[in-house]
């Protein structure tokens, strides 16, 4: 069968199934399964069981729900109150201090929890009422902990780059030293963002007064940094140390939460049932996800699509950089219609290869695609930081309102991915000394 023909079939039909609000794993899953059965043999429809136990069995997917159960116990333990506390007296003294100690949290809490929800929704619910009853700008409070919250999947350990990782063959543990340096250069420009316009617009960083702390007053709240610093240091130091796997580290993760849950007296059974039934729910959304995707993409293969797209790209006569850009934009646009999961598993297996091809690094493309996907969490109408933080806000903010307030941040994910682009080293520098 004529593979532009299949190709727009298929990407026709899968937009079609989205736009009418069938569930991602449905429209990939289902149109594969009528895919094969139209289009190739009634008889192919058999590796469908088989792939889907090859990808549910898989050990190095096991780190994915042990990652998430990890988030759930630490949101549940309630450790970002004693963390925010230590962040507000330490920034206290600067103008747009607790905007900045947000995005500070977050790249802590990103460090441990591996997924975007756990910082969005504890921040929402305790640094935004505290920066609104100092008349913080809604702007500025609404989009520092959207956009700080987004970091979960860049900073490792991520389970997006597990997944990455797995779907495009490249090491999962190099992608880990890779987000590193990216993480916190995204961090720090939304940092430097912050300061410059409180100090152009004190009042949207609420007035030119500031409050201070003593240093007595900052060492006690620095107790604070306890838990999450040991937690941070026994996932990502098992891991970039080669202790650990990544599935052994997800377990230290666990573990280490349930601690974290026990010293600050929060374990209990109702938080850990609670925290097991976050983690079934999000692990089988991802694992139904996985499968459609993943038996599509043998199908697409098998027809030869992906070969044609390949050779078409690589026939053209351009730089290859204008070929990243372009890839670049794709995954944009598809970051605001689709979920991070569904993208990774229908564009790796095109674009990689061709990223080969054209002698790029797969770690320093791997984590300009994570960044995407980061933007991916806040671009409209479907970024799902948008209403994790709708979720917790008070009713008189609109979603109209969390949409203006990320796109200031949205753009410098976008300069972070240029200077990325620019300096590769950025990325490459950790995983070349650490492997």
């Amino acid at each position: 069968m004529d593979p532009v023909f299949v190709t727009a079939l298929l990407f026709g039909s899968m937009f079609l199934c989205l736009a009418i609000g069938a569930p991602i794993a449905i429209a990939l899953g289902g149109l594969t399964v009528g895919m094969i059965y139209g289009f190739w043999s009634p008889n192919a429809l058999s590796m469908l069981p088989i792939k889907a136990f090859s990808s549910a069995s898989s050990f190095e997917y096991l780190g994915i729900p042990l990652f998430i159960f990890m988030a759930a116990m630490l949101q549940r333990s309630q450790i970002a109150d004693d963390l925010y506390e230590a962040m507000y007296r330490f920034f206290s003294g600067v103008r747009g201090g607790l905007a900045i100690g947000t995005v500070a949290i977050c790249t802590i809490f990103a460090a441990m929890a591996g997924i975007s929800g756990a910082a969005t929704i504890s921040m929402g619910l305790l640094a935004l009422p505290a920066m609104l009853a100092r008349n913080y700008h809604k702007g500025i409070a609404l989009g520092c902990i959207a956009a700080g919250g987004s970091l979960g999947i860049l900073i490792p350990p991520s389970v997006t780059m597990i997944i990455y990782g797995l779907v495009a063959g490249t090491s999962i543990g190099k992608l880990y030293a890779g987000g590193i340096l990216p993480g916190l250069l995204i961090a720090v420009l939304f940092a430097i963002y912050i300061y410059v316009r409180g100090l152009l617009q004190p009042e949207m960083v609420g007035g030119s007064a500031v409050e201070r702390f003593t240093w007595r007053e900052k060492l006690v709240a620095s107790k604070g940094l306890i838990l999450p610093v040991l937690l941070v240091i026994g996932v990502l130091g098992s891991m970039l140390t080669g202790f650990a796997s990544v599935s052994e580290a997800a377990a230290v993760g666990a573990l280490g939460a349930i601690i974290a849950a026990g010293v600050r007296r929060k374990l209990n059974w109702k938080v850990v049932r609670e925290a097991c039934d976050e983690t079934l729910l999000l692990s089988c959304l991802i694992f139904w996800i996985i499968i459609g995707a993943s038996a599509l993409s043998t199908f697409y293969t098998a027809m030869g699509a992906a070969r044609l797209i390949e050779g078409m790209v690589l026939g053209l006569e351009v730089n290859r950089y204008v070929i990243l850009v372009g890839m670049m934009v794709i995954l944009l646009l598809l970051g605001m219609v689709l979920d991070t999961v569904g993208i990774i598993m229908i564009t790796v297996p095109v674009f990689v290869p061709i990223i080969l091809k054209l002698g790029f690094d797969p770690v320093w493309f791997g984590i300009l695609f994570i960044i995407n996907m980061e933007i991916g969490f806040l671009t409209p109408p479907f970024g799902y930081n948008l209403f994790y933080l709708k979720g917790v806000v008070p009713p008189n903010i609109s979603l109209g309102d969390i949409y203006k307030s990320v796109t200031p941040f949205i753009l410098l994910m976008i300069v972070a991915i240029g200077i990325c682009i620019a300096f590769p080293e950025i990325v490459l520098v950790l995983p070349k000394a650490l492997f």
